[in-house]
């Protein structure tokens, strides 16, 4: 074994690749077996087909936002595109994961100064918490894109000193993980009271100066998009979708709260807020008895659990956003001998408190890799595997294929149910509205409305169940629709040939 490890440090040092330890190169190899199952995962989770299914509009021409539609901003879906495949998605997120844990080592050996046991720790921990099920790890979700940017950016800012060049990439850098999703913004105010907090006010001009770089770098990927989308045509739809559609999204999960006055509504916004505000305070008094990377830290997971919360939805994968300040602080707890490994309680309380008040979900880890293990080893079927993931699961691979085969991929079909995203994924048919999943339609727009859309374009196939009815369509499916065929509860109809497509 010794003698593999020096024949892979010989190849290493002859491409010139970074210099990686064996400890490195044994998480980095377990995190790859840890992803293997997930490279044979059925097209079943919700999210991931919204990406595929966008990702196939982009291969297919249409400009996102304007001909296809979702509510974050557009590098996820450009990734999904560039994959063009959920196993090869998988796959550059698995690689993807494999260089962000790279430079978090990176990272911790500038935080840590020094100590090879805390590194190690806080490396591991972060390569677990981002990799297995629990939170969601295995997952395609932005949240694993975007911690690779701030990560990247907060090792550029932490060696050598914050200087023009150095700070300017580094919001590019913040910019760019924002155009994953929205909250890695919450990130970039970290970088800021960091200064405040380590320099005080008496170097207010060079913060602010920096402040300035760090902005006007942020938002320069931003503005390229919004240039883009200019000259495409959906400036509008794209300012609309990917950022003021989330500002409605905060409180999504609290329906009820809608016709409330503003401060009790945003109530809970505030409280946080104020917690972000004091923790920051308590920081800055006390500056002179804690080390900056301490209060890096810390702010780190006051500015990433604001972040989180937003929205107050209990989805693991946010978690992720703080997986790499909790990492550290960890390590400092458990391979430190200091003053601050007491006080890193503070912040680690702080974190486990937002998952268990706002009852997060988690996600099996043992069920999952004994599911794949007994699928490899053909005590399950492929069949029963797949039913393992979601109940129908089968049943959209199965009109999936009979779309496959009875139509061109130009052709339109339209899918009335929570899994349609599955279905347009699989059989690379995209619908004849924007709209690619049931929950854009209740949101975004109404039934009413796009039954008049999908009326005048007439799509190939409209594929609806008893069980989730859309009686807006009626009328149309008895003047221009046969049924054709039936897959289990889903009902599949033809457009009639002498029907004129619009």
């Amino acid at each position: 074994m010794k003698a593999f490890w020096l024949k892979l440090h010989k190849i290493g040092d002859f491409l010139h690749l970074p210099d990686i330890p064996t400890w490195l190169l044994v998480i980095l190899s377990l995190v790859f077996i840890l992803r293997v199952p997930s490279f044979f995962e059925p097209y079943y989770y919700g999210d991931e087909m919204i990406y595929m299914t966008l990702g196939q509009g982009v291969n297919q021409g249409m400009t996102l936002y304007q001909g296809v539609h979702d509510n974050k901003p557009p590098l996820l879906y450009l990734t999904a595109a560039l994959s063009g495949n959920l196993f090869w998605f998988k796959v550059i997120l698995t690689f993807w994961s494999l260089i962000t844990i790279f430079l978090f080592y990176k990272l911790t050996k500038v935080i840590l100064n020094g100590n090879e046991k805390a590194q190690k720790l806080s490396t591991l921990i972060f390569a677990l918490l981002t990799t297995l099920p629990l939170l969601e790890g295995l997952t395609i979700n932005s949240e694993l894109f975007m911690i690779f940017f701030t990560i990247t950016a907060f090792l550029i800012l932490l060696k050598g000193g914050p200087t023009p060049g150095k700070v300017y990439l580094s919001g590019v850098l913040l910019g760019l993980g924002a155009l994953f999703k929205i909250p890695a913004a919450f990130d970039a105010p970290i970088i800021v009271l960091y200064w405040i907090i380590t320099d005080g006010f008496k170097n207010w001009r060079n913060i602010l100066k920096n402040t300035f770089i760090l902005g006007l770098g942020f938002v320069s990927p931003i503005i390229i998009t919004m240039v883009w989308y200019f000259f495409k045509g959906a400036l509008p739809e794209y300012i609309k979708a990917a950022f003021m559609q989330n500002v409605g999204y905060l409180s999504s999960f609290r329906p009820g709260d809608v016709q409330k006055s503003f401060i009790v509504r945003n109530a809970p916004l505030l409280i946080r807020g104020l917690v972000v505000l004091i923790g920051s305070s308590v920081l800055f008094i006390f500056r002179r008895k804690l080390s900056k990377n301490f209060v890096l830290l810390t702010l780190w997971i006051l500015l990433t659990l604001f972040a989180i919360t937003l929205s107050e939805r209990p989805y693991p994968h946010y978690l992720i956003q703080a997986v790499a300040p909790v990492s550290i602080l960890l390590s400092i707890l458990f391979a430190e001998k200091s003053i601050e490994q007491s006080l890193a309680v503070f912040p680690l309380a702080l974190f486990l408190f937002v998952p268990v008040y706002y009852k997060f979900w988690v996600y099996p880890t043992t069920s999952y890799y004994a599911q794949f293990i007994n699928f490899v080893t053909q005590k399950t079927t492929k069949e029963e595997y797949f039913d393992g993931f979601s109940s129908t699961t089968n049943r959209n691979y199965k009109i999936a294929e009979f779309l496959s085969k009875s139509s061109n991929q130009k052709d339109r079909v339209f899918m009335w149910s929570p899994d349609s995203a599955a279905v347009y994924a699989l059989s690379k048919r995209l619908p004849p509205i924007k709209y690619v999943a049931d929950y854009h339609i209740n949101d975004y727009s109404s039934k009413e409305i796009e039954a008049k859309n999908i009326a005048s374009t007439l799509p190939k196939f409209i594929i609806l169940s008893s069980s989730y009815p859309f009686p807006e369509l009626g009328q149309l499916l008895k003047s221009s629709y046969l049924l054709v065929n039936q897959i289990e509860d889903a009902n599949i109809y033809s457009r009639i040939d002498f029907a004129p497509t619009k």
